[in-house]
């Protein structure tokens, strides 16, 4: 299997596709701030994963796999360089000085691009038939920016695995809390499906050496043919991540999903039968159930609420994109509008302390 060069923007949650695909053998750069990039290339990305049948974490460093991993800074690479280009940054990120430039710089090399973001790139909805992704631009920080984007070259995975930096540790350390698999649907091109198949391939068959024999690591690329496998997420970002938003703070996702049973329970499969109305098969779908149980090992507010809690002015607003899709279709339901109501009046809070 030849070697790939892979950039992934973004190098909290983009390390974790990173090492993996580091662990298959391939060269991966993460763009990221300065601080994270020197201590990353001194140190390494380290991701801790839970490995079923063993007590504890698993520790994987980059700097012992048998690829490359090295972390740059936004002016210091050239998209054309990359057979790829994993999109791993927080949507309101887009739009900073430098990495604005970069992604635009992306569009321009047609270079093909998966992203793994909760907010699906603007470029992808135009994949979606029925959709009109020109009336959602306004869910979006700045949508501008992609704008040179050529649909055909994004596709979109869905970041079901859950993982965070804990904070008593440096910023090159990631740990994964729930590790299920990355969701990926196919590009319009069978050559960049071919080789979305194969990088796949290769994380499926790596084993790592623990020191006390080989493991195989969870976190796989699944590749799916269905444009719409990857709005599986919506739902569970429904459910739960932006239902951890409360009037004045906010909770662990477990307390969203299971404090109020049916009510979760409710907005969940309406989003589904969003999803299924707009062509998915509802195969391509997670059952409640399954979402449910997964929830209970979720013991903190998601990232949008604890980046809400924290200040931010601007957050994803997956909850705003599935709310105007569904007003396309003639849908609506009250507690998804309650949502956005909310963390709306977060964000008018914040940005007036600021």
């Amino acid at each position: 299997m030849p070697q790939r060069r892979i950039l992934i923007l973004g190098a909290s949650y983009g390390s974790l596709l990173g090492v993996k695909l580091a662990a298959a053998g391939h060269a991966v750069t993460l763009v990221c701030l300065p601080a994270e990039a020197t201590l990353i290339n001194e140190r390494g990305a380290i991701v801790r994963l839970p490995v079923k049948g063993r007590d504890g974490l698993v520790e994987v460093n980059s700097r012992a796999l048998p690829g490359t991993l090295r972390a740059a800074g936004p002016g210091e690479v050239d998209p054309r360089a990359f057979d790829l280009v994993a999109l791993a940054m927080q949507e309101p990120q887009y739009r900073s000085p430098g990495v604005r430039e970069l992604l635009e710089a992306v569009a321009r090399a047609r270079v093909p691009c998966l992203s793994i973001m909760n907010m699906p790139p603007l470029p992808y909805l135009r994949r979606l038939p029925g959709v009109d992704a020109g009336a959602c631009a306004d869910c979006y920080t700045d949508a501008s920016v992609w704008d040179a984007f050529d649909p055909k070259l994004v596709t979109l995975c869905s970041p079901d695995p859950q993982a965070f930096r804990p904070p008593e540790e440096p910023v090159n350390v990631l740990q994964v809390r729930l590790p299920t698999n990355f969701k990926a649907a196919r590009f319009d091109s069978e050559t960049h499906t071919a080789l979305l198949r194969e990088l796949a391939a290769g994380i499926e068959a790596i084993r790592f050496d623990t020191g006390a024999g080989e493991v195989e690591l969870p976190v796989k690329l699944k590749v799916h043919d269905s444009v719409f496998v990857p709005l599986a997420k919506w739902a569970m970002l429904l459910a739960g991540n932006y239902r951890c938003v409360q009037a004045d703070s906010v909770r662990p996702i477990k307390d969203a999903v299971h404090g109020d049973p049916a009510a979760s329970r409710s907005v969940y499969e309406w989003v589904a039968k969003l999803c299924v109305a707009l062509g998915a098969d509802p195969a391509d779908l997670v059952p409640y159930e399954k979402y449910a149980n997964a929830a209970l090992s979720l013991g903190s507010p998601s990232s949008a609420a604890r980046a809400l809690a924290g200040g931010a002015q601007y957050i994803e607003r997956v909850d705003r994109l599935v709310q105007a899709i569904a007003s396309q279709r003639g849908m609506s339901n009250a507690a998804v509008d309650e949502t956005v109501r909310l963390v709306d009046d977060w964000l008018v809070r914040n940005r007036r302390k600021g």
